[in-house]
């Protein structure tokens, strides 16, 4: 792994947590995109050299619309940057960790990513992204 990629951060409404973040942060998002097959609409923030993902769930049966139901609003994953994402998940795997997506999907900000279920990750979410050439 490389580095961390983003932190994504599971919102009710993004329109009001735009506005919250860009008065955090002092300048506003940088792209909103709907991920049609994840039942999302993101948002990104660059802080520095890291970037905050704002996730919104689209329909009361998205995975963000379920967790903000179970949870409430709050951190949702950390992902990290890697340089190949099947190789990723083949080490990982051999390593013990439960990959909730072994073939990796098309995600926000021109990225392939998949994901490490919280149950072998000490309670997190763990996202992979490769960079999309």
């Amino acid at each position: 792994m490389k580095k961390i990629e983003h932190i994504g951060i599971a919102v009710k409404n993004i329109e009001t947590a735009n506005k919250l973040f860009a008065s955090l942060f002092g300048k506003p998002h940088y792209k909103i995109e709907e991920v049609i097959s994840e039942g999302v609409k993101t948002s990104f923030f660059e802080v520095g050299p890291n970037k905050i993902e704002l996730l919104e769930g689209t329909s009361a049966q998205s995975p963000i619309s379920k967790f903000i139901a179970k949870k409430g609003e709050g951190i949702h994953h950390i992902a990290f940057l890697v340089d190949d994402i099947y190789t990723e998940i083949e080490r990982l795997k051999k390593e013990g960790f439960t990959v909730l997506s072994e073939t990796p999907k098309k995600g926000a900000d021109n990225k392939k990513v998949a994901f490490l279920h919280p149950k072998s990750t000490n309670g997190v979410l763990i996202e992979l992204c490769q960079e999309i050439a």
